[in-house]
């Protein structure tokens, strides 16, 4: 064994104070406490994910075998036929539809034709029409038995009066145009000509 001046362990103890190591210690310290800071983040996070994660799988869980009880009980053949069901549904009530709006429409022409017809009886009143037009209607019968004769009265263009006659005689192939004024003629040249 090798004998020294000094005791070594005031030796070592010196040396120990030389190299100032209490920074180094301090260092130490910090990095142990922001690893053990850092351990328990890691873990808090790990266990929220863990949390998440068998919160989604009882989700996936429950809707999976709500998803298999609907595959179970779907029926192909009955889902064709309600579809065909609503179909026919559908073409019904849109025949329906048109049939109501045809119907519409040839309400709405008979309603105007009776509309029409409403204001002609109005406007008529309830002589028919005859209390107003009683003179031209007289006019008119007189007209048409001339005509039955064979006499055509010619109104004249500037003052709208009957101004002439005209007299066709089919058996003779005869044609005769005879004056009339206001309104009178001589009866025994009407019945020469005719």
């Amino acid at each position: 064994m090798v004998l020294f001046d000094e005791d070594p362990v005031e030796l070592m103890a010196e040396a120990t104070n030389k190299f100032h190591i209490t920074p180094d210690k301090d260092s130490l310290t910090r990095v142990h406490e922001s690893l053990h800071a850092l351990h328990q983040a890691r873990a808090l996070r790990l266990e929220n994910q863990t949390t998440i994660l068998s919160s989604l799988s009882r989700k996936l869980n429950k809707v999976s075998s709500a998803h298999s009880y609907d595959v179970e009980r779907h029926d192909a053949g009955q889902h064709a036929q309600n579809m065909l069901k609503m179909d026919t549904e559908k073409f019904r009530i849109a025949k329906g539809v048109n049939d109501a709006e045809i119907e519409s429409e040839r309400l709405s022409g008979e309603l105007a034709a009776l509309r029409q017809q409403l204001e002609t009886l109005e406007r008529e009143g309830v002589e028919g029409g005859r209390k107003a037009d009683l003179a031209e209607d007289e006019m008119v019968l007189k007209l048409q038995f001339y005509r039955s004769l064979g006499i055509d009265a010619r109104r004249d263009e500037s003052s709208g009066e009957f101004k002439k006659a005209v007299i066709t005689n089919a058996a003779r192939g005869d044609v005769s145009v005879l004056d009339i004024d206001h309104g009178k003629a001589d009866a025994d040249l009407f019945w020469d000509a005719l």
